[in-house]
């Protein structure tokens, strides 16, 4: 079902860039399958340009993947090699919306997610947080979106096994995006 700007109170058409001091993009994957390791991109984009109708607004975004912080310095490393980010190849996971929808309460980003040079389709389920005017006057909106890929499709498929049986990692990575934006004038 098509989103309206009735369901978004505020809703301004314009072009809108990150607020990165107030976003985020972590991720969490399976850990010899007893835990999970979870880690953040420390360097990332985003341009929302918001259309007279919502369901015509785009959204990309572009993460650094070498930018990878898992808080662990030597995992970074091999995160930023071939076995996974392959950094030195494809440097950036890029993402680009092709549309906006709604299903009962829940909110729908579809769109193109490249990483490694492969390009899939994925839906990010969303919460919007709303649109304000900030103490500085500047217009800002919130959102936050989770998304679980399978990184296999993605070319990522360095594993190990573990002595008791069973792999190393799993194979879903949920991504989740905190993000604020700013309209700009």
């Amino acid at each position: 079902m098509s989103v309206t700007t009735d369901m978004i109170p505020g809703y301004v058409a314009g072009t809108w860039t990150l607020d990165p001091a107030h976003s985020e993009v972590s991720f969490s994957v399976r850990h010899l399958a007893i835990s999970k390791v979870r880690g953040t991109f420390e360097k990332f984009e985003v341009t929302v340009v918001t259309a007279d109708k919502p369901e015509d607004s785009t959204l990309t975004a572009s993460i650094d993947v070498a930018s990878v912080n898992t808080n662990q310095p030597q995992r970074d490393e091999h995160l930023r090699t071939s076995d996974f980010f392959a950094v030195d190849e494809f440097a950036t996971m890029d993402f680009v919306s092709t549309g906006l929808r709604h299903d009962g309460e829940d909110f729908y980003l579809d769109g193109d997610l490249t990483l490694r040079g492969v390009t899939k389709p994925v839906s990010i389920k969303g919460e919007f947080g709303g649109i304000i005017t900030d103490g500085y006057g500047q217009t800002k909106a919130g959102a936050s979106g989770t998304v679980k890929i399978n990184r296999k499709d993605f070319g990522v498929n360095w594993n190990a096994a573990i002595e008791g049986g069973g792999l190393t990692l799993g194979d879903e990575v949920t991504v989740t995006i905190e993000g604020q934006v700013v309209l700009q004038k």
